[in-house]
């Protein structure tokens, strides 16, 4: 009997594959995306030598900080699934320029990233973006192409723990695997641009940040080659980007805002590690 249950559950997720409510064709279902992400950040949990979490209660201000900006931007209507999942936001400790998104609503920044960032807008226009891949359920879709249907299920029944392992590894350090394509990065930077606008009576960030932090990644990686930009390397960054982003904020109506560097020096300053 237990043969058909695989069979039984490819056929229940490819019936709910198309009641998605962003309207994209998932395999998974949402409460598959939720479990995905509670696995993933049991697994980064299990592993402090690797994923040294900072601790909430030390650095209350900077967690109070971040959470803030991230609780803002779920307060745009726009997110399909803002009272689905469990959003929280993770702060790794160590000087790792990265951050990246798990299935169900799970972000993780590690604190190399925050101090690189130059301003709060910034930030927040990375921290949409992360949100936009959650949101879209990027990870999902991606997984399924690269692992395929029958070992997902195996490891959403808790049949393949190694598994997991290795796909948080290539989620948190962008193994080939799971990089995310070209058409999603670029429908990330699009919601990130609207979710952005969609809050700008909360807090007015100028929604095209996110280009200041790319160009300047960028160019500092052209300049220390040997440098640990591994958002850049998982995010790849071109003129061609920049333009679509471009067209997304001219389709807006070209909304400006603030960028808020004063705020996010003391931030840098005074709540997180220096070392």
């Amino acid at each position: 009997m237990k043969r058909f249950i695989p069979i039984f559950a490819c056929m229940s997720i490819l019936f709910f594959a198309s009641c998605s409510k962003d309207g994209d064709v998932n395999l998974f279902t949402v409460q598959d995306d939720i479990k995905f992400g509670k696995q993933l950040d049991s697994t980064i949990l299990a592993d402090p030598t690797e994923y040294p979490i900072l601790d909430k209660t030390q650095y209350a201000a900077a967690y109070a900080y971040v959470n803030t900006i991230m609780n803002n931007i779920l307060s745009s209507n726009l997110i399909y699934y803002r009272d689905d999942f469990k959003w929280q936001l993770r702060i790794i400790d160590k000087p790792i320029l990265n951050a990246f998104a798990a299935p169900g609503g799970y972000l993780y920044f590690y604190t190399g990233f925050l101090k690189y960032a130059g301003s709060e807008a910034e930030l927040a226009g990375v921290m949409a973006h992360e949100i936009a891949h959650a949101d879209r359920r990027h990870a999902t879709e991606t997984m399924t192409k690269a692992y395929g249907l029958q070992i997902l299920l195996s490891i959403l029944m808790g049949n393949n723990p190694s598994q997991l392992e290795q796909i948080a590894s290539q989620l948190a350090l962008g193994g080939s695997n799971l990089k995310f394509s070209r058409d999603h990065e670029y429908e990330a930077d699009e919601y990130s641009l609207r979710y952005l606008n969609s809050i700008s009576d909360i807090k007015n960030y100028h929604p095209t940040s996110i280009i200041d932090f790319f160009e300047r990644m960028q160019a500092d990686s052209l300049s220390n080659p040997t440098g640990s930009f591994e958002f850049l390397r998982t995010h790849p960054y071109d003129a061609n980007r920049e333009a679509k982003i471009s067209t997304v904020w001219h389709g807006l109506g070209s909304p400006v805002g603030q960028k808020f560097e004063a705020e996010y020096a003391t931030f840098k300053s005074t709540m997180l590690p220096q070392k």
